[in-house]
């Protein structure tokens, strides 16, 4: 049954009324029925009792959770994202009538589509710290279909806490908001989603004192097939971006996180670029895979390593003047005739030259493989190849083979693509030299190769000049 009855209002509450008028349209007696709707169920709330002991620990385990939406808008009505001014008001009653003594304060550059907004809040310390993630909550949820406000800063005061936002786009408000607030939201709902699987894994940790190994698939597979595993696929998942577009800052955090977490190593220090990592393995054929990993690693992110050992500990230094001379010989090869074995002579005696790098090889690998890439990339803009085949990548090799003054030739074998080396100018004679000569040449094939194809094409070696044999083979075998 409808009854109509006359009242006068005074302007203060005509004002309050506002937002829910403009809500129905202007239609006054429908924002009535919303408003005392929701004035009952705040008074049911304010019906129910909580010691404060209890509710300060239910607080605390809200923290840096957010408050799901529904929850949210019964709480504070979007409505009143109409106008900060009103919105402020409201609040301070609202929290008033819950008797938590707090004071919030709203300063804005606009009452009705705010581009910046500072919220200062005071009172009870674990009160207002719920309180400013779910009024911070609010403010970004109801102005993404404005001006989205994205969270610049939380400072933490003697008197409470300032929260400032301004205008920004609907991806970086979200992700602040969860940066800020909501650190443990994906955690509890991927564990609630998959509740037994958790569980089993903690309990294998518990029961280790954390010794597990948690690691991707791809380098268990590695692992088992006796390769050095590679991390990139883990830190590029990590990073969201391809490995070489990490900074070195960046890249040596991401390392530190991702090693400690999975437990492959028990802790790593970082001293601006240089990486220490602390170990308990026993075996030397471990630790001697772990630092090649590491060491490939760090060359695949573009920068040169030591990678020493000890029985316990690993050591990463920084060689910057190394990977710009490997960046000399790369740029040197790419833009002359200059025979490799020639640019490697020198590069080798520089090497020579410091006696401080214990492994050569590993300079030798780096410096074959990124010369690989980079005559890869040279004959790809040359040629105007967008997507390469086993076919043009035949053609760029014979290409390069012709630069490096070596002989050779294809066959392909069922899946196999034989690539067979019949005169090779630097083999030489198998001394030292000759030998990290062949080396760095094969290294260099495997990063072109590994331009080209990725992970989707391997290479094993068949026979080899430097070992004795008539001529050098490796077989090319798409996966």
């Amino acid at each position: 049954m409808n009854i109509t009855r006359h009242i006068s209002l005074e302007d203060e509450y005509v004002e309050k009324l506002k937002p829910y008028v403009d809500k129905h349209d202007g239609n006054f007696g429908a924002a009535l029925r919303d408003m005392i709707s929701r004035a009952g169920k705040y008074d049911t709330l304010n019906s129910s009792a909580i010691d404060n002991s209890l509710l300060n620990w239910i607080l605390k385990e809200n923290d840096e959770k957010l408050v799901p939406s529904d929850i949210l808008n019964e709480f504070i009505d979007p409505v009143m994202m109409n106008s900060m001014d009103n919105l402020e008001i409201y609040l301070n009653r609202r929290f008033g009538e819950l008797k938590w003594g707090v004071h919030i304060t709203l300063n804005y550059d606009n009452d009705l589509l705010p581009g910046e907004v500072l919220m200062e809040i005071s009172g009870d310390h674990q009160k207002i710290r719920f309180i400013t993630s779910l009024l911070t909550q609010y403010l970004v949820i109801n102005s993404l279909r404005h001006i989205p406000l994205e969270v610049r800063s939380v400072i933490n005061t003697n008197k409470g806490i300032k929260v400032e936002l301004s205008g920004s786009n609907n991806k970086d408000a979200l992700i602040s908001l969860e940066t800020f607030f909501g650190k443990t939201d994906e955690l509890i709902r991927t564990v609630k989603s998959y509740p037994a699987f958790w569980k089993a894994i903690v309990n294998r940790h518990l029961l280790s004192n954390y010794n597990m190994v948690t690691v991707h698939k791809n380098y268990f597979e590695d692992l088992l097939d006796g390769k050095i595993p590679e991390w990139e696929v883990t830190i590029e998942n990590h990073a969201k971006k391809p490995i070489r577009e990490i900074p070195l800052k960046d890249m040596l955090a991401l390392m530190k996180e991702v090693f400690e977490t999975s437990r492959i190593v028990d802790r790593v220090e970082i001293d601006k670029d240089t990486m220490i990592l602390f170990h308990s393995y026993r075996s030397k054929g471990a630790i001697e895979k772990l630092r090649k990993s590491c060491h490939a690693l760090l060359e695949a992110n573009g920068h040169m390593y030591d990678a020493r050992a000890t029985a316990n500990i690993i050591i990463m230094t920084h060689r910057s003047d190394v990977g710009r001379k490997i960046n000399e010989v790369v740029d040197a090869l790419k833009n002359s005739s200059n025979r490799l074995d020639q640019e490697l002579l020198v590069f080798f005696g520089y090497l020579k030259g410091l006696k401080e790098i214990p492994d050569i090889p590993m300079s030798l690998t780096s410096l074959g493989r990124r010369t690989g890439k980079s005559l890869m990339q040279g004959y790809e803009q040359e040629t105007l190849i967008k997507t390469w085949t086993l076919d043009n990548f035949q053609q760029a090799l014979h290409s390069i083979d012709t630069r490096i003054h070596r002989e050779s030739e294809w066959k392909l074998e069922g899946k196999d693509l034989l690539y067979t080396v019949r005169k090779c100018n630097i083999a030489g004679n198998g001394n030292e030299f000759d030998n990290y000569v062949c080396h760095t040449v094969r290294e260099t094939f495997k990063g072109a190769l590994s331009y080209a194809f990725g992970n989707k094409a391997e290479m094993y070696t068949k026979y080899l000049l430097s070992h004795g044999d008539n001529f050098c083979e490796v077989v090319i075998r798409m996966l």
